[in-house]
């Protein structure tokens, strides 16, 4: 039987309601705020009639708002009634706007509030329901360790990667900031013989070069000041597992010689040390430079290159990933508004129109990134193009018109505005680069990517 908690301050109504309603429904009663709130943790109930005016201000709506709010922020779907009295209409219509399924104004008809709490139940069995199916559906899409995507890109990423996971050989992921590329990895040493030994990331941009070689290899205590102890690296961290070397491209050139002696012995020295250690580690590799390039530069060296990309896999960037993009805006709509408690359910189509349309040069993280800030942002179950904060609302649709994109292909065209929204914004943020990254949501990496593609490296700032 479904349950119902009635909350009124008046015993005659809550007798009169447990009259009527309890051959239909499992009906739990309280006469105040506290007691409804117990009542409603312990049971949970799908549907809850509320009475505007209860003690201690039983003549205005305080109280009965403040019920409301405790409520919905127990359980946002929750249904709930809001009884009120004829005078009382201006604030039941605020209990609508936090909230609030509906209105009934006293006297109470049984008939009436019968038909409403049908609907209202009816309703919540609805919404039940199409949450299973699109949990059905989120678990039947073609995925793979958090991945998911339809585009013939992304199936060529899933097949190969069940290829090679069972290989044993050092892979390479090659792809834009933000496409994915640690997921790829956590995806091959999850479909490996090594799934049950660790997976060891580290991130070869992010640490600084002089302390680079310690994490990665260890040290032996007194190697250096403030080696008070013997340090395993992360390499030791991932023997019989993976090593994840994340931005390898950003490798000084003497971690380069020693990572590639590790890649043809499987033996490291700790910073410090004189004993050979064996490892047995798998190196997946990841980067978002042009490899070509960098060892036409000598930064990168070129046998190593060769070491590490025995395999590769290239990561499309997203706006080559077609309809992907509503499918994994969807996906993240569903997982923000779970997780904030939001009743957003869906986009507008001119939001649906403003997602294909841009460029997303942060690719899945701006996505994902977008979708999180709209989700806490929107004022209607609908999000709107404002609520993405895409910078491609109407003034940047009419500067686009600016344009004459007469001959172009549809790649061009995107160069075009891309260049345009980039410049922009960095003019207006007087070459601030961390705050023209953070206005675009991207990374500050991908803003240089980005600078460097359209020559506009004289824009920025320091």
């Amino acid at each position: 039987m479904e349950k119902l908690l009635i909350i009124d301050d008046s015993e005659e109504i809550r007798k009169q309601l447990k009259w009527g309603l309890g051959k239909d429904y499992q009906v739990f009663l309280a006469g105040d705020v506290d007691e409804g709130l117990s009542l409603f943790r312990k049971h949970r109930p799908p549907v809850v009639t509320l009475d505007l005016g209860l003690p201690p201000d039983a003549d205005g709506a305080t109280e009965g708002l403040r019920c409301l709010g405790e409520i919905l922020k127990e359980n946002f779907r929750t249904k709930v009634i809001m009884v009120t009295g004829n005078e009382e209409r201006e604030n039941a219509l605020k209990a609508i706007e936090i909230g609030a399924y509906d209105f009934y104004q006293k006297p109470i008809e049984l008939a009436e509030i019968k038909v409403i709490l049908r609907r209202a139940f009816h309703l919540s069995v609805l919404e039940e329901e199409n949450r299973r199916l699109q949990k059905s559906a989120v678990q039947g899409l073609p995925a793979m360790a958090g991945m998911f995507g339809q585009c013939r890109q992304m199936q060529q990423v899933f097949n190969t990667v069940r290829k090679v996971a069972s290989a044993d050989v050092p892979v390479l992921v090659l792809g834009e900031s933000g496409t994915g590329k640690e997921l790829v990895a956590r995806a091959i040493h999850a479909e490996s013989l090594r799934r049950d030994a660790s997976f060891v990331p580290i991130n070869c941009g992010a640490i600084p070069e002089n302390l680079l070689e310690s994490e990665l290899f260890g040290h032996e205590k007194g190697a250096f000041t403030g080696a008070q102890a013997r340090i395993q690296g992360k390499v030791e961290f991932a023997h019989k597992g993976t090593l994840f070397l994340d931005e390898i491209g950003e490798l000084p050139p003497p971690l380069q010689v020693k990572l590639l002696r590790f890649l043809q012995d499987h033996t490291i020295q700790r910073v410090g040390g004189r004993d050979t250690i064996e490892v047995d580690a798998r190196i997946v590799a990841a980067t978002n430079i042009n490899m070509e390039q960098a060892i036409g530069k000598g930064d990168f060296r070129e046998d190593l290159f060769y070491r590490i990309g025995v395999i590769t896999i290239n990561l499309p960037p997203l706006r080559e990933r077609g309809e992907d993009v509503l499918l994994l805006s969807n996906l993240f709509l569903h997982r923000y508004a779970e997780e904030y408690g939001r009743s957003v359910k869906s986009f507008s189509g001119e939001a649906q129109q403003a997602l294909r349309a841009y460029d997303w040069p942060g690719n899945v993280r701006e996505l994902e990134n977008k979708i999180k800030r709209a989700v806490i942002l929107a004022e209607k179950n609908q999000i709107e193009p404002g609520d993405l904060g895409l910078g491609i609302s109407d003034g940047a649709v009419v500067r686009a018109g600016e344009f004459n994109f007469d001959g172009l292909t549809l790649k061009d065209a995107r160069d075009l505005v891309e260049r345009d929204i980039v410049l922009s914004t960095l003019n207006r943020e007087g070459g601030n680069i961390a705050k023209t990254a953070e206005i675009l949501g991207i990374s500050r990496p991908t803003l240089y990517d980005l600078l460097k593609k359209h020559n506009l490296q004289g824009a920025a700032g320091k």
